[in-house]
């Protein structure tokens, strides 16, 4: 049978104690890895395999995970993740009972593109032009189909059929072009004859009808070639991108996730601050037995103990990583915590070969880290403080005054607002406590801050950086998939880990 290329590949009882030894009480920066023999003649992504669990269900083709931050994640960053093989997973950050502004950022990120449309927005040909105009705007989609009440297509409206039309008393079916005027093809279609036939008939949209008329589907140029131009996204089954979404452990998090659910979520994310805790059992276990389908990661823990108590619960992916994130403080304010390649090594060899994913949440400060993330035992690795200050990152840009030290002269410098989802002031904000039903402000032991990063363009660069480095780690490693390099490194670690002293740390790392 055929190795899964995604999965991380089973570890041996005596690379296991040899890892554990070494790495206990350490973080990324302790590590260097000796380089190998190359055999690959190309870095290019394209040609490098980097396939990866997300969780139980959910492959990536690049392991980058945005976090759900509400100064990180939003539609526009879920995006740019999924086209470049990744996922973003749309924060929370809403009053409780505000569910709907999540679910349209999570409805934005499913219509953004499509293999075939199996919904696309749709008017009767009995409406009134102004009823047809205003949905074109509240969607932001330039055609609409024309369905009868039994959903038999008769015709389409595009903002062409309306423009310099006077509206008033006008029906759709007035400006509609009929379906005896439309290129139609009964069935399903792939995407290649598609285009052929698309381009044969010189039109950029193709209903898909059955035998009596009836709309199965529709497929737009605009999403064939957007397909073409980002042939890794992660896309599901329908060809749409893929995005996660988060909920809280108490209050509105069933109602949420249903509302979620509805709308195409592909995984739901149950995350706080401490996720091995009696919170989380209660959560989880009324989650399973509401959506005993649908795929959940679940977190934080650093332990062995806390990853097989998510895992017992249901979870089908752990997020590994208490206190490392550029906008968490919970090491500073409580003591508590595990270095983040120690907590990495062991929630791996906790969950073994149970198939669930591994997410490295925090602590990867620089590109290489990456690596040595997805080395100890993150099968993919979510970052914050990265993205955030992108384009595609909420908030508005700031210009703060900065002073240069070499002319002591001070500039205006754009910048933008990241914050721990512990913080008061997300806190605060977001009026949801997760381990009690009253809380004063005032009251609350904030184990997050709030902090200013520097505006860096778009966050696609960002991404496609980091996997450019991954993949020169890979040919650094001797292998050539992110999979060959981690049987390479536990099949004998000790010939690729190098444990750094302090003077080698500055050599490596300081600049």
């Amino acid at each position: 049978m055929a190795t899964d290329r995604s999965l991380f590949p089973p570890l041996s009882k005596s690379s296991m104690a040899a890892v554990v030894e070494m790495t206990r009480g350490c973080t990324f920066d302790d590590f260097i890895l000796a380089p190998r023999r190359s055999i690959v003649v190309s870095r290019d992504p394209a040609v490098i395999d980097l396939s990866c669990r997300l969780s139980r269900r959910i492959t990536l083709n690049r392991p980058i995970v945005s976090a759900n931050m509400d100064t990180v994640t939003r539609a526009p960053m879920a995006i740019v993740q999924a086209e470049e093989g990744g996922i973003g997973i749309i924060d929370r950050g809403f009053r409780p009972g505000e569910i709907d502004p999540q679910v349209r950022e999570v409805e934005k990120v499913k219509r953004s593109q499509h293999g075939v449309i199996s919904d696309p927005y749709a008017v009767a040909p009995e409406a009134a032009l102004e009823e047809a105009a205003a949905l074109m705007a509240a969607s932001r989609v330039g055609t609409l189909v024309v369905l009868d009440g039994e959903r038999k297509l008769k015709g389409v409206l595009t903002q062409r059929d309306m423009r310099f039309v006077d509206r008033a008393g006008a029906r759709v079916a007035d400006r509609m072009t009929p379906v005896d005027r439309l290129v139609v093809h009964e069935g399903d279609l792939d995407h290649e004859k598609a285009a052929r036939l698309m381009v044969e008939r010189k039109v950029k949209k193709l209903p898909l009808v059955t035998a009596d008329g009836r709309l199965l589907g529709l497929i737009t140029a605009r999403d064939i070639t957007r397909q073409r131009q980002v042939p890794f996204a992660t896309r599901d089954r329908h060809g749409r991108l893929m995005v996660g979404a988060a909920i809280g452990a108490t209050g509105d998090y069933l109602e949420r996730a249903a509302e979620l659910v509805r709308a195409g979520v592909d995984v739901l994310v149950i995350d706080i601050a401490h996720g091995h805790s009696i919170v989380m059992q209660r959560a989880l276990e009324a989650f399973r037995k509401a959506f005993p389908d649908v795929e959940l990661i679940a977190g934080n823990v650093a332990t062995a103990e806390g990853a097989r108590f998510l895992l017992d619960l249901g979870a089908d992916g752990i997020k590994v990583g208490i206190g490392p994130g550029g906008g968490c403080t919970t090491r500073i304010t409580t003591s508590f915590g595990v270095p983040q390649v120690q907590a990495l090594v062991e929630c791996r060899l906790a969950v073994g070969e149970s198939g669930i994913g591994v997410i490295a949440d925090g602590g990867i400060k620089r590109h290489g880290s990456l690596a040595l993330a997805l080395l100890f035992g993150g099968d993919c690795a979510m970052l914050g403080s990265a993205f955030a200050g992108t384009e595609e990152a909420p908030g508005e840009v700031v210009h703060k005054s900065v002073l240069i030290p070499e002319s002591q002269k001070s500039v205006k410098v754009p910048f933008k607002v990241l914050r721990g989802m512990a913080s008061l002031e997300a806190i605060r904000d977001r009026l949801d406590v997760e381990d009690a039903d009253r809380v004063e402000l005032e009251a609350l032991g904030a184990e997050g801050m709030e902090i200013s990063v520097p505006a860096r363009g778009s966050a696609r660069t960002i991404v496609r950086d980091m996997i450019k480095h991954l993949c020169s780690s890979i040919s650094y490693g001797g292998a050539d998939s992110l999979r060959g390099l981690r049987e390479q490194f536990w099949r004998d670690p000790a010939t690729f880990v190098i444990k750094q002293s302090e003077s080698a740390r500055r050599e490596s790392y300081d600049r």
